[in-house]
């Protein structure tokens, strides 16, 4: 099998399943998609893992069977046959792996009804989840190690306007999102996440694993302004077609 068929099924994957990231890729160069496109789909199948039963036991059988095939991977094993897994491995360093699997294990909060113990621990989810995703894809992409507390702030900016674009699902489904649901509370949390934007100093040909933050700055600037919109699920996703392409046509994010 080719590398181009085997990217496709996790481009199909992406398509369905996190339409933005998708977009982004597709206005990517063809060499970047072939490592985005696994990554991305390796995210979606395990973000989604907690949330397709209602058994807790078998959402952890879930995600504890994206655990062992990292460690596969890290420990250069024999991977299992997955339409992920396969193309995965081919990108991934065993450190690239063991971090991922670290945003693995944080998915196990989404299994649960419990609140974030404190601010700290819903900081530490964002950076294991958001964060890993994205250092890992600009990893993999080439990015110096000095880039990667700037990209980590963008990735923290950019997951909490996602987090707070899902609270409404969140709730819906019997989970506790935020530690203080109020008006000032909202405001405070897109507010610290907004003092973290950056626009990280990376080569252009990295610079498509930053784009998934296109629109954060409109959303968390909205939560600000008007903090009721999270609840009652009105957050601007702010990406617009003409931001992408002026992205993409300029090389580097457009916030």
């Amino acid at each position: 099998m080719s590398l181009a068929d085997a990217i496709i099924p996790c481009a199909q994957i992406v398509e369905k399943g996190d339409p933005l990231r998708f977009r982004t890729v597709m206005a990517a160069p063809v060499a970047a998609r072939a490592i985005l496109f696994p990554l991305y789909a390796f995210n979606f199948e395990v973000s989604r893992a907690p949330w397709v039963t209602q058994e807790a036991m078998i959402a952890e059988m879930r995600l504890q069977w994206w655990r062992d095939a990292l460690e596969e991977i890290a420990e250069g094993k024999p991977v299992r046959k997955h339409e992920v897994t396969t193309p995965l491995a081919d990108i991934l360093s065993p450190a690239q792996a063991k971090r991922l699997d670290e945003s693995v294990a944080a998915r196990r909060w989404d299994i649960y009804r419990d609140a974030f113990e404190d601010q700290a621990h819903m900081d530490t989810y964002i950076d294991q989840t958001a964060g890993h995703l994205m250092w890992t894809a600009c990893d993999v992409l080439g990015a110096r190690s000095e880039a990667e507390k700037s990209v980590r702030d963008l990735a923290f900016a950019a997951g909490t306007a996602g987090f707070l674009r899902a609270v409404p699902e969140l709730a819906d489904a019997g989970r506790l999102p935020l530690l203080d649901g109020t008006d000032n509370g909202v405001a405070a949390l897109a507010g610290r996440a907004a003092d973290r934007l950056a626009r990280p100093r990376v080569a252009r040909s990295v610079q498509p694993a930053l784009w998934p933050a296109i629109g954060a700055a409109v959303t968390l600037k909205q939560a600000v302004r008007d903090p009721g919109s999270v609840a009652e699920a009105r957050l601007d996703p702010g990406v617009t077609p003409f931001r992408l392409a002026r992205t993409a046509l300029l090389g580097r994010l457009v916030l």
